[in-house]
């Protein structure tokens, strides 16, 4: 028999579980299509080198900052404030195992995710911020939790 306690409890959980469960699953496939990219050891990840692959991946002021970095590293000779891919936070990947992804909705059109997984033998977890466009999911920021407190953001990178 569910007691008093055991019935309160779930009663003040059940709206943080509906959420989850009611989590938009355009926003999940959205990055699960991204992580299908780095799968296998013939895997070529996510290409973000042009203006419309980046458009496709993230929201419109976060795409014109990655890509005017971009073409002024380009003009200069230089290495971009983003020195290696964002969705593996390395320059260089190898994920056998299965990436797991969890989105958690915010409002209708903002999202938080999560995916984690292995790379080249070491646990990484990369944290997001998505918001809904007209034409669908697009990436806000990034976050890569290392070290809490010194936690490191895509957007923060052009920032400096």
């Amino acid at each position: 028999m569910i007691g008093r306690r055991e019935f309160m409890t779930g009663l003040l959980l059940s709206p943080l579980l509906a959420d989850a469960a009611n989590a938009d699953p355009a926003a999940k496939a959205f990055l699960e299509k991204i992580y299908a990219a780095y799968k296998g050891k013939s895997s070529k990840g996510v290409s973000l080198d042009s203006d419309a692959k980046m458009r496709s991946y993230f929201e419109p002021s976060l795409a014109a900052l990655m890509i005017k970095d971009r073409k002024a590293a380009a003009k200069s000779g230089d290495v971009g404030a983003l020195d290696g891919d964002p969705f593996v936070n390395g320059q260089d990947w190898e994920i056998a195992g299965p990436v797991d992804v969890s989105v958690e909705d915010i409002t209708p059109d903002r999202a938080k995710a999560t995916a984690k997984f292995t790379n080249i033998k070491m646990p990484q977890t990369v944290l997001y911020d998505l918001v809904k466009l007209k034409d669908g999911w697009r990436i806000a920021d990034i976050t890569w939790p290392e070290n809490p407190k010194d936690a490191q953001t895509l957007r923060g990178l052009y920032k400096k």
